[in-house]
């Protein structure tokens, strides 16, 4: 089988489809990926690449087609906007002739935000007469409104069109939340739609064996670690307020792996309100983040208080449950609901910093074996409902189902 995989987002960018392409490959399918210029999270187009011109390189043994890209910058939502249709347009442009010489048997298009990078793929998937498969990450137009960055209702109205058009020219739309096929569903009532969870690299089982690097301050007291991208919809004003609530407690820190754009206002708070225990660490390299983890006393997770992001499972907490440590969810639905039927930690309201700062004292105040059985609870989870290789099959499946092979 022969698979091409269009994606707005791939490494040296942190996501998903990085582990699940090379997987892929490594299971024997012939795996051709088409994506942009790194840019993200910081919205600077990385070392080594430039915005403009196409360029062909390997990760691994997957060959890479990058088209052109203008970066995303921070906080600037006519760069974001450029940012999504400039993949659109070089991708529908340029990308046929990338692609000139590699004949798939289909299309998988992985689809966070924005799930518009599907159109070059259907536009492609027309041109080479076979299959599209659109892996949706993210709900738009919902999580579009739910951010802010777009408050039109006529913008919001013609996005739902143009998902609408996606949605029913994809041959199956795969889910990484079952919430998410009611809303599929609404606008596509006829289309063929699977539940396919995400999982994370097999480096997370076993974060010992994961590239290490020093970090001082989480070898001090107990640490709640929160690893990702510090964003508008992780609402982390929720964070700074906890801290603020935990300050006279001289042996909790709270510690940010990651960044985004609301990274800067998080540092000005912490400076502002003296925020000693509140820890900016910055942005780490993918392959040192399971040893990180592993470090923590508790991982935690929160989104914004809003419909979309209650259906919505970031990625983050496959991670989490895979490292083995307790569970923080500070957000509503589905999320909250599979660290609860794990077991693996606790779940309070998404914005509610006194609920945050009380599930934080609760934990510290657990025994070391009580806050052990939380971590082996959540390890089990993942073993059970989201391990790598378990859902590499399943989609490999999938595909083989779609273009009639049993290879």
């Amino acid at each position: 089988m022969r698979v091409l995989v269009i994606s707005q987002y791939f490494w040296p960018e942190g996501f998903r489809i990085n582990e699940l392409t090379s997987s892929l490959v490594d299971r024997g399918v012939e795996t051709t990926v088409l994506t942009g210029k790194p840019n993200y999270p910081e919205g600077r187009i990385y070392s080594g690449y430039t915005a403009g011109g196409c360029l062909a390189e390997f990760m691994g043994r997957v060959p890479v087609l990058r088209v052109p890209l203008y970066p995303r910058g921070q906080r600037s939502t006519p760069r974001l906007a450029l940012n999504y249709f400039s993949f659109i347009i070089s991708g529908a442009f340029f990308g046929p002739w990338l692609l000139r010489g590699v004949r798939p048997d289909i299309i998988l298009v992985y689809c966070p935000s924005p799930l518009l990078q599907a159109l070059p793929a259907l536009l492609i998937g027309w041109i080479k007469r076979v299959p599209v498969v659109s892996y949706v990450q993210d709900l738009w137009p919902e999580s579009l409104e739910a951010t802010g960055y777009v408050r039109s209702r006529w913008i919001l109205g013609a996005v739902e069109g143009v998902v609408k058009f996606i949605y029913r020219h994809s041959d199956l739309v795969l889910v990484s939340s079952r919430p998410f096929i009611d809303s599929v569903r609404r606008l596509a009532p006829n289309v063929r739609i699977a539940y396919y969870p995400n999982s994370v690299d097999k480096s997370f089982c076993d974060p010992s064996a994961a590239a290490g690097i020093e970090l001082p301050v989480l070898e001090q007291g107990f640490c709640v670690v929160f690893a990702g991208n510090v964003g508008l919809a992780q609402a982390v004003q929720v964070i700074v307020e906890a801290a603020a609530r935990l300050l006279a407690h001289r042996d909790i820190h709270l510690v940010i792996l990651g960044s985004g754009s609301q990274l800067d206002w998080m540092r000005l708070e912490a400076e502002r309100r003296q925020l000693t225990n509140l820890h900016l660490a910055g942005r780490f390299p993918v392959e040192t983040i399971p040893f990180l983890l592993a470090k923590a006393s508790a991982l935690l997770v929160t989104l914004a208080d809003r419909p979309i992001f209650a259906a919505t499972v970031p990625n983050k907490i496959q991670a989490y449950m895979a490292v083995g440590r307790p569970i923080i969810a500070c957000m509503n639905g589905e999320g909250a609901r599979l660290i609860a039927d794990a077991d693996a930690g606790l779940a309070v309201p998404a914005e509610d910093p006194g609920a945050l700062a009380d599930a934080v004292l609760r934990l510290y105040g657990m025994s070391d074996s009580q806050r052990a059985r939380l971590g082996a609870n959540a390890q089990a989870y993942y073993r059970e409902h989201f391990d790598h290789e378990k859902l590499v099959t399943e989609l490999i499946g999938h595909l083989n189902k779609l273009i009639g092979s049993d290879v």
